[in-house]
């Protein structure tokens, strides 16, 4: 593991999950299998998020597991230069770093190949979690790829149940990303199965429609979602901006101006609607 730097419990965001090796196309606009060549880049959800809590002033941890490779340490290695606790990382010596490629191609669709057969973040178990970071967090943020497969649903069930005894506010960012999934029945059950318990969700678009089978981007379907526990909901419409519900069911629209990154909450608990989930 790595270092077990102390942290202020009264303001510390614990992000748990994934993080991974993102290969970007040299040139934009084209399908994988058209790119004459990629470039390696840090990338994740989870991590994201701490990078970016950091990267705002913020304090930040990291909890997850990555392989005992080149590309593992190097990614720890981001994290530190970043300013996010790393005493919550662990190696696997018998498992890679998840790699993915990743492009948006000129018709706007997102195109994604994985490599996680299994990946180190998959074998993380409950017995490895620094159950001291995750306890002193005050928002306790992750999302649904470490659902997918034991061990490392356990741990982040655990890594949920320690959380929130220790008073936490727990941030939901679901990260769909369906060619993980078995099915897309198999990804909808799960992601909705620890979906009453947390404070604060994010979701986008296309994540609202998954989920609630409508084809309707309104208050009514977002609405749908809400449970008396939530304290706020987010909904990222790209470049649209994002709406937002309170337990008053207040809603309001933020846009954004060309490329620039809407700041909310969800990937820097999230900072902005970071779907390309990349850090350039």
């Amino acid at each position: 593991m790595g270092s077990t730097a102390a942290a202020d419990s009264s303001s510390l965001v614990v992000s748990f999950g994934e993080m991974l090796i993102d290969f970007v196309p040299t040139v934009s606009g084209v399908s994988l299998s058209e790119a004459p060549g990629f470039l390696k880049a840090p990338g994740g959800a989870p991590a994201n998020v701490a990078i970016a809590v950091s990267r705002l002033g913020g304090k930040s941890a990291f909890v997850g597991k990555l392989g005992d490779d080149d590309f593992g340490h190097m990614l720890a290695g981001i994290l530190r230069d970043n300013g996010v606790i790393d005493g919550g990382i662990c190696f696997d010596q018998g498992a890679r770093t998840a790699l993915a490629f990743v492009t948006l191609r000129a018709d706007g669709e997102r195109e994604f190949m994985f490599y996680r057969n299994p990946s180190a973040d998959m074998l993380l178990t409950p017995g490895e979690l620094n159950l001291d970071i995750i306890r002193s967090a005050k928002i306790f943020h992750y999302g649904s790829i470490s659902l997918i497969v034991e061990p490392c649903r356990s741990a982040h069930l655990k890594a949920m149940e320690v959380a929130r005894e220790a008073g936490a506010l727990l941030s939901y960012d679901p990260n769909l990303r369906l060619p993980l999934w078995p099915s897309a029945e198999e990804a909808r059950e799960q992601i909705m199965s620890i979906w009453d318990q947390a404070d604060i969700i994010k979701v986008s678009d296309n994540e609202l429609e998954f989920l609630t089978g409508s084809d309707k981007i309104d208050d009514a379907s977002a609405l749908s979602l809400w449970r008396p526990n939530m304290k706020l909901m987010l909904v990222t419409c790209g470049e649209k901006g994002c709406n937002y519900y309170t337990k008053v069911k207040h809603t309001t629209t933020f846009h954004r101006s060309g490329s620039v990154t809407l700041f909310g909450v969800g990937d820097s608990s999230d900072v902005g609607d970071s779907d390309s989930d990349m850090w350039v």
